[in-house]
């Protein structure tokens, strides 16, 4: 996710067909080295907020029917649950043939009532989306800190915490990588880590070397493609899955053997209707082999 989200940009006339060329350029490719399609995947429900925002049980049960198992929501005005009780919420999705697993919230308030209405629908996990860069080295150590607490009562509930990064955790401050100082000043028995695969690209990063080094760190992952040509803007850099510049087959490999255990479609900039760009990010996925 990107911490301007209002400044996302939707651009129009991408057909359809123009949609599903990558789609099958990559079914060809696994067609000869394949070893196994992700079983279930999962959509941050950001990439469709207006949607949801417009009618959110219908945008869910097209999400279900794009073959989405598994539903990442975020904390908007109607709250985590869309205007519906935690246990309603989870009704709707079993119906419709998905689950939420996740979601990405305000851990400044009323986190423990969180946790329990998380656990309460078997949720898997709460996630810190931002912190924002910071200054100091130290201002980062305290925020580890902070997440460990938030660990100890998501591990009370019998559900995980984790953070959301964007690039600035991936840029040295203090002659340090603010990522470094929060895997390290954080028990892994209470934390783990969402990598945004885009924001750590986008800082120069390497995310397969990351994955190795901190194996078991990283349990859930944004997909999400950039532009082989981004605009200044980096949030708006990011695009259909195929049409960018990432090789997720390579990446999501590595992040398997290295304890991933779930894969979160995101987009946040669009050259077509949102709804068509999750179709076809579906499609790509289910047509992925890592």
């Amino acid at each position: 996710m990107q911490h301007s989200r209002r400044n996302f940009i939707k651009l129009s006339g991408l057909s359809a067909l123009a949609l599903s060329s990558p789609i099958k350029k990559l079914s060809l490719l696994n067609n000869n080295f394949s070893t196994k399609h992700i079983d279930a995947f999962g959509i941050q429900l950001w990439t469709v907020k207006e949607d949801m925002a417009t009618n959110p049980k219908d945008t869910l049960k097209q999400l279900a029917n794009y073959g989405y198992k598994q539903i990442e929501s975020f904390e908007g005005k109607e709250g985590i649950f869309w205007g519906m009780k935690n246990t309603e919420f989870k009704k709707y999705l079993d119906d419709i043939g998905t689950k939420i697993v996740a979601t990405h919230c305000d851990i400044s308030k009323d986190f423990e009532k969180k946790a329990a209405e998380a656990a309460a629908i078997d949720m898997k996990y709460l996630i810190c989306p931002w912190v924002g860069s910071q200054k100091r080295i130290d201002d980062f150590k305290k925020i580890a800190d902070e997440f460990n607490k938030c660990g100890e009562i998501c591990k009370k509930n019998g559900i995980r915490f984790a953070y959301h990064n964007h690039d600035y955790s991936f840029k040295p401050v203090d002659g340090q990588l603010p990522q470094d100082v929060l895997i390290n000043n954080t028990d892994a028995s209470l934390v783990d880590f969402e990598m945004d695969i885009y924001w750590v690209v986008v800082a120069g990063q390497n995310p397969e070397e990351w994955l190795k080094k901190y194996k078991n760190r990283f349990r859930s992952c944004h997909v999400k493609d950039r532009l082989k040509n981004p605009p200044a803007n980096a949030g708006q850099g990011s695009c259909t899955l195929g049409y960018g510049s990432i090789d997720f087959t390579k990446i999501l490999k590595t992040a398997k053997t290295n304890g991933m255990q779930y894969y979160i479609v995101e987009q946040e900039a669009f050259n077509a209707p949102p709804l068509k760009c999750v179709e076809a990010n579906a499609t790509y996925m289910k047509a992925l082999s890592i």
